[in-house]
C-alpha cells in the first residue's frame, strides 16, 4: 500500500505535466492584443518560452531557430529604443481596421512604421513579412558598430537577479559608468590642454580663451551622451524605466550639440568680421553682426526642433501649425515683413555705405547703422532719424558719398571797366590755380567769361575736387577761394558789387572814383607768374 509521501509526489508530477501541457497550448492570435501578448509574454524572464512566442510570426521560409532569433531581436529593438508597448491600449477586436489604410493592420509604433501586424486568411494576427525582413536592419540601427554582439556576451557574466536586474546588468552598468567618466575626462583634456594650446601657439589666444575653452565641457558632454546612447540599449533594462532613460538621452544630446554650434557661430562671426575689414565697403561691417544673430537664432530653433522630435513630439504637425499661425502673423505684420525684405534689398544692392551722406526727400544726413527693420541716419542738426527699410527701399536715394568728384561752381563778378586784356590775364591765372591745386580734377574744368550781367562781367568758375569727404571738399574750396582773392588783389582787379552810378561833371580838385589799371600787360603778367609760383608752393605744402 503506497504511503502518503509517494501519493504526494505522484500528484506533483501530474500537476507539473498538466501545467506544462497547458502552457504549451495557452496562446491566442485572435486579435492584435493576443498576438503581442503571445510574442512578448513568452519572452519574459519568468515565462521564457520562445517556441510559443514565434507563433506570432509567419512560418514561411523560416526555421524554428531563425524564427526565435527574429522574435528575440524584435523585442531587443523595441527595448533598446525605449519603446514600451502598453498591451492594455492595444485593440482586442478580431476584425480591427486601421483608420488610415482601412485594412486589417495594426502598427506598433509611429517611430518604426515597418513593424506591424496583419490579419491572415485564417483570421489569425501575425507580424507581416515586411516586418520580418526589416528586423535585422532595425537591430543594426539600434545597436550600431557591432554593439549587438554584447547582447550575447554580457549575459554570460551571471543571471542571478537582485534589485530587479540580472547580475550581468549590474556589472555592465558599473563598467559603463567607469568608461563614461573616462570619456568625459579625456575630451576635457583634449580641448582644455591640447587644442587651446595649439591655437594659442598659432597666435589665436582670443579664440582659444573665448571659444575653444567654453565648448570643451559641452563637447565632452555630447561625446558622453552619444556613448551612452550607443551602449545603454545593450543593458536591456526593464521596458517601463528604459523608455524614460533612453528618451532622456535622446533629448539631451541635441542640447549640448546646440551649445557647441552656438559657440561655433561666434568663431564664424570673427572670421566674417576679419573678412569684412579687408573690403572697402562699410556695409559689410553692419551685415556681420546681423548674420551672426540670425545664425544663432537658426541654431536655437533647429536644436529645439531636434529636442522635441527626440521627445516623440509630432514636429511635422507643429511646423504645420506654425505655418498657419505664421500666415496670420504675416497678415498682421505686413509692415515688419516689408521692412525686413527692404533691409535685404539694401544689403544686396548696397545703395550706400556706413558714413555716406545721403539725401532722399526730407531725409538728409549721414548713415550710421543699418538694421533688419530700420536705418539710422544722423542729420546735420545732429539729431537721429530712424527710417524704415521698407520705405527707404522705395525712395530715390541721392548718395553723395559715392561721388567720384565733388563739384564747385561759382560766378566771379568783375566791373565792366576792367580792361579786356586784364580779364584774359585774370582768367589765365584762374586756370593756373586749378591746375596747381593738388586735389582738383585736371582733365575737366571750365573757366570762361560767361555772362554780361546788369552791373558786372561774370566769369564762370566750374571745377571738381577729387576728395573722399565733405570736410576735405570744404578745405579745397577754402584754398581755391583764397587763391582767387589773392590773385585779384595782385592784378588790381576789384569784384563788382550791385551799384548805381550817377554821372556828373567833375568838380575842380576832385579825384575820380573809377580805378586806374596798369597799362603794361607784360609787367602784370610777370608779376602774376611770380605770384602763382609762390601760390603753387603754398598749395603743395597745405595739400
Amino acid at each position: 500500500m503506497p504511503n502518503l509521501k509517494q501519493i504526494s509526489l505522484t500528484l506533483f508530477v501530474v500537476l507539473c505535466c498538466y501545467k506544462a501541457s497547458a502552457v504549451a497550448t495557452e496562446y491566442s492570435l485572435s486579435s492584435p492584443y493576443h498576438a503581442l501578448r503571445t510574442h512578448f509574454g513568452y519572452l519574459a524572464d519568468d515565462n521564457y518560452h520562445p517556441e510559443i512566442a514565434i507563433k506570432a510570426f509567419p512560418a514561411d521560409n523560416l526555421t524554428e531557430e531563425e524564427a526565435i532569433e527574429k522574435a528575440v531581436k524584435l523585442k531587443q529593438v523595441l527595448d533598446g529604443s525605449g519603446i514600451y508597448i502598453h498591451l492594455d491600449e492595444t485593440p482586442r477586436e478580431e476584425d480591427y481596421l486601421d483608420s488610415l489604410s482601412k485594412k486589417h493592420k495594426y502598427t506598433l509604433t509611429e517611430r518604426y512604421p515597418e513593424i506591424y501586424l496583419i490579419r491572415g486568411a485564417d483570421g489569425q494576427w501575425r507580424y507581416s513579412s515586411r516586418t520580418v525582413e526589416a528586423i535585422d536592419d532595425l537591430h543594426a540601427r539600434v545597436y550600431p558598430f557591432g554593439s549587438g554582439v554584447l547582447l550575447k556576451v554580457l549575459p554570460k557574466l551571471g543571471q542571478e537577479k537582485a534589485f530587479g536586474l540580472r547580475l550581468w546588468q549590474h556589472i555592465a552598468i558599473l563598467i559603463l559608468i567607469l568608461i563614461s567618466f573616462s570619456i568625459y575626462k579625456i575630451f576635457n583634456f583634449v580641448f582644455e590642454k591640447f587644442l587651446s594650446q595649439i591655437f594659442a601657439r598659432l597666435g589665436y589666444n582670443n579664440i582659444a580663451r573665448n571659444f575653444i575653452l567654453p565648448i570643451a565641457k559641452p563637447f565632452s558632454m555630447l561625446a558622453l551622451f552619444l556613448f551612452l546612447m550607443l551602449f545603454v540599449p545593450v543593458l536591456q533594462l526593464p521596458p517601463a524605466p528604459a523608455q524614460y532613460i533612453i528618451k532622456g538621452l535622446r533629448a539631451a544630446w541635441p542640447i549640448f550639440a546646440t551649445a557647441i554650434f552656438y559657440r561655433l557661430v561666434d568663431i564664424l562671426g570673427i572670421y566674417l568680421h576679419n573678412a569684412a575689414q579687408k573690403t572697402s565697403s562699410t556695409l559689410d561691417d553692419q551685415l556681420v553682426p546681423l548674420v551672426r544673430k540670425s545664425l544663432k537664432a537658426f541654431v536655437i530653433v533647429v536644436g529645439g526642433l531636434f529636442i522635441l522630435q527626440n521627445l516623440d513630439f509630432d514636429v511635422t504637425a507643429l511646423i504645420a501649425g506654425l505655418s498657419i499661425g505664421g500666415l496670420a502673423f504675416a497678415l498682421a505684420a505686413q509692415d515688419t515683413i516689408k521692412n525686413f525684405f527692404g533691409s535685404l534689398m539694401i544689403f544686396i544692392d548696397k545703395p550706400f555705405q556706413i558714413g555716406d551722406w545721403v539725401t532722399s526727400g526730407e531725409i538728409d544726413g549721414t548713415v550710421e547703422e543699418v538694421g533688419f527693420r530700420s536705418t539710422r541716419i544722423r542729420t546735420f542738426r545732429n539729431s537721429v532719424t530712424y527710417v524704415p527699410n521698407g520705405k527707404l527701399a522705395d525712395l530715390v536715394i541721392d548718395n553723395h558719398g559715392l561721388r567720384q568728384y565733388r563739384r564747385f561752381y561759382t560766378q566771379i563778378a568783375i566791373p565792366y571797366k576792367t580792361p579786356p586784356d586784364l580779364v584774359e590775364l585774370f582768367i589765365e591765372g584762374l586756370r593756373k590755380i586749378v591746375e596747381n591745386h593738388p586735389h582738383t580734377r585736371k582733365d575737366y574744368y571750365h573757366v570762361y567769361v560767361n555772362d554780361m550781367a546788369a552791373y558786372s562781367i561774370n566769369i564762370m568758375f566750374y571745377i571738381f575736387f577729387s576728395v573722399p569727404t565733405w570736410a576735405e571738399e570744404l578745405k579745397g574750396r577754402h584754398e581755391i577761394i583764397l587763391a582767387i582773392i589773392r590773385l585779384a588783389e595782385k592784378l588790381g582787379i576789384s569784384f563788382a558789387l550791385p551799384s548805381q552810378t550817377l554821372h556828373m561833371e567833375s568838380f575842380p580838385g576832385q579825384q575820380p572814383l573809377s580805378p586806374k589799371y596798369e597799362k603794361d600787360m607784360a609787367k602784370l603778367k610777370t608779376e602774376m607768374e611770380g605770384f602763382l609760383e609762390g601760390s603753387e608752393k603754398n598749395l603743395e605744402i597745405t595739400g
